[in-house]
């Protein structure tokens, strides 16, 4: 097996932390994207004992001439780095070589009035809350279980009926009178708190409420609180959902050549994504998609139907734009806006997100939303100037954003779909 000298350079570079790695050809090409407990024993174990492999990943190999990767907090963060990778990147080994893993989400419906945790490989337009996507289900069916013992949830529709998981302590009790469903709607979000990465936070508070019940006298509470607290303690030894926020990002290539080309002074952590999608006017919509640290955030995502119906893409963009911008405080900041559209559509915003002072730019992709669109961004220079530039549709900066258009493309569709099929039972 020819290894050249840069490759096993790069082998002895390998760190013992869990992560993600990118196997490139000759020309710079990533061709596969893949995960690791520890990465330095995965990733040199492509290079030894060819003549165990079978003849796929022989051949992957043969094409492999470079490698990188990013190094994560825990192999729950590995999880959910490798799926956002490998739909950025598309590599064609991937494809290749898929074998019967599937996307999986953690699915949570604060609005019901006794909600329920599950599972599913396809998020709806339902209105709950998704956590995801992670690769591995019986990984992530483990660390539910973990969690499920600090916060007890139902895993089925609420029926009132007592069952074994309610004498084990796993159900919150509502059924036996042992809380009611606001009380188990509040341990709920502490859960909720944790799988969007609050951690620290999540514990400081749970330990301020535990003193502030004991100070109460309601000491049944304080020790509710106090489980809560030891179990969360206990936790980061054992497995953790991903902390987008802590994902290396100087190690996403994407991200380091956005700050440059767009000459920010650091790179994006929170890019969002927008579009429109409409019917001759009929039906208009508008999707935000936020990406956190290169990586999509569906829990972020937010979706416009727009008060004005109309052919008029510009125009609905700029209505987005400024209900959008009047949830800063809420919503958060984010670093850069990407549109769907060229300088018209960045012509019609560019005002009040310059007084906001959010970097923008556009996607022009002349109305192709092929696959094979090419990627040509606009970037609004000086007052009222442009400067346009054209991607290698096979470069970090092009995969990343014709990511977020695909997301906010699909995002605004779907939507748009759902209201043309309520149109239609009128």
């Amino acid at each position: 097996m020819n290894v050249t000298p840069k490759l096993k350079a790069k082998l002895k570079e390998l760190p013992k932390e869990p992560g993600v790695y990118f196997h490139k050809n000759r020309d710079g090409e990533v061709i596969y994207v893949g995960k690791a407990a520890i990465l330095r024993n995965r990733v040199r174990q492509y290079f030894q004992s060819p003549e165990r492999k079978d003849a796929k990943t022989r051949a992957l190999v043969a094409e492999i001439d470079d490698t990188d990767w990013i190094v994560v907090d825990t192999e729950m963060d590995a999880l959910f780095l490798e799926s956002e990778m490998i739909k950025r990147y598309m590599p064609k080994w991937n494809i290749l070589l898929r074998d019967d893993k599937s996307v999986s989400y953690v699915r949570i419906d604060m609005k019901s009035e006794v909600p329920y945790v599950s599972m599913t490989r396809n998020p709806d337009d339902d209105g709950a809350e998704y956590f995801g996507p992670y690769y591995g289900k019986v990984a992530i069916t483990r660390a539910l279980r973990i969690l499920r013992r600090i916060f007890p949830y139902y895993d089925k529709p609420y029926n009132g009926r007592k069952t074994l998981n309610t004498d084990l302590g796993l159900t919150p009790g509502i059924e036996v009178g042992k809380t009611t469903a606001r009380d188990y709607k509040h341990s709920l979000r502490h859960m909720i708190s944790y799988l969007k990465g609050n951690r620290k936070k999540l514990v400081r508070d749970i330990e301020k409420l535990m003193y502030e019940a004991a100070e109460k006298g309601d000491y049944e509470r304080a020790a509710e609180y106090r489980n809560q607290f030891f179990g969360l303690k206990g936790l980061g030894t054992k497995i953790v959902f991903s902390d987008k926020e802590l994902l290396d990002i100087s190690s996403d290539k994407a991200l380091e050549e956005l700050q440059d080309i767009l000459k920010m002074d650091k790179p994006p952590v929170r890019i969002e994504g927008y579009d429109i999608s409409h019917q001759s006017g009929k039906n208009v919509t508008g999707s935000m998609v936020c990406f956190i640290n290169g990586a999509a955030d569906r829990t972020k995502y937010r979706r416009f139907k727009l008060r004005k119906q109309q052919n008029n893409d510009p125009e609905s963009m700029r209505e987005v734009i400024t209900r959008r911008l009047n949830h800063l405080n809420d919503w958060g900041m984010p670093d850069l806006i990407i549109l769907d559209g060229s300088v018209g559509q960045i012509s019609a915003v560019r005002e009040i997100v310059t007084k906001a002072k959010i970097p923008i730019i556009g996607r022009d992709k002349s109305g192709d939303h092929s696959k094979n669109a090419r990627v040509r961004i606009v970037i609004p220079e000086g007052d009222e100037d442009y400067r346009m530039v054209e991607l290698a549709k096979d470069g970090h900066i092009a995969k990343l954003i014709a990511r977020i258009d695909e997301e906010s493309h699909r995002f605004a569709i779907q939507y748009h779909t759902l209201l043309k099929r309520k149109d239609a039972l009128r």
